[in-house]
């Protein structure tokens, strides 16, 4: 999210989670105020191979609910995050939780997130592409068909309506099980940092009936 109007209308649709990307190469780098949203809409900050005084600041200054992790941060940066973090979740008697992302093409080496398993809260599979994020463009989410852990994991990379009867497909599989949440973007914009209400109104109304079948 990125335009205060904007958040305001996709907020009306209670999404689970908005997140704002802190990462000056993005066309979606925000930079201004968040408006009061309802406590169901939980805050994510999206950061990419950031200093982590700046993380915890921003963490601070916006009261972000989570983390977002989407650059090639090590198990030791994230034991350091949640150090630092500790004295500000004491102050607001909340944690922050934490989403390391991962990116796919057409392969992936799964045995890459045994380290992180017990530093994070999620796992997030996006799409490797020439940007970070908001490729617009799916992986091969076959990948996940011989996913070996139990951290649940949130879905993304270039999901739109399109991609409706193959994600019917994909949590009619083993793969989905630990799939906790479907993460959308480039697909619902008219331009970066700009969603188009009436799509995701449309994709919200799919993902409850995808809700009441499981």
């Amino acid at each position: 999210m990125k335009f205060v109007e904007n958040i305001q209308k996709v907020a009306e649709l209670q999404p689970d989670y908005l997140g704002f990307i802190f990462y000056e190469k993005s066309p979606r780098n925000f930079e201004g105020i968040i408006p009061e949203l309802s406590k169901q809409t939980k805050k994510v900050g999206v950061f990419v191979n950031e200093y982590i005084e700046i993380v915890v600041s921003l963490i601070q200054e916006y009261q972000f609910d989570l983390v977002q992790l989407h650059g090639g941060e090590s198990v030791t940066y994230i034991k350091q995050l949640k150090e630092a973090l500790h004295q500000f979740e004491d102050k607001n008697q909340k944690a922050i939780e934490i989403i390391k992302v991962f990116e796919i093409k057409d392969e992936f080496n799964l045995d890459t997130l045994k380290p992180f398993e017990n530093e994070v809260d999620y796992f997030l599979f996006d799409t490797k592409g020439e940007r970070r994020g908001g490729n617009g463009i799916t992986f091969n989410w076959q990948v996940l068909e011989k996913y070996n852990s139990t951290k649940p994991y949130f879905l993304s990379g270039g999901i739109g309506l399109e991609q409706i009867d193959e994600l019917d497909l994909f949590f009619k599989k083993p793969a989905s099980k630990y799939c906790y949440a479907i993460d959308v973007n480039s697909k619902f914009e008219a331009k970066p940092g700009v969603k188009l209400i009436d799509k995701l109104k449309e994709f919200k109304a799919y993902s409850q009936e995808l809700t009441a079948k499981s």
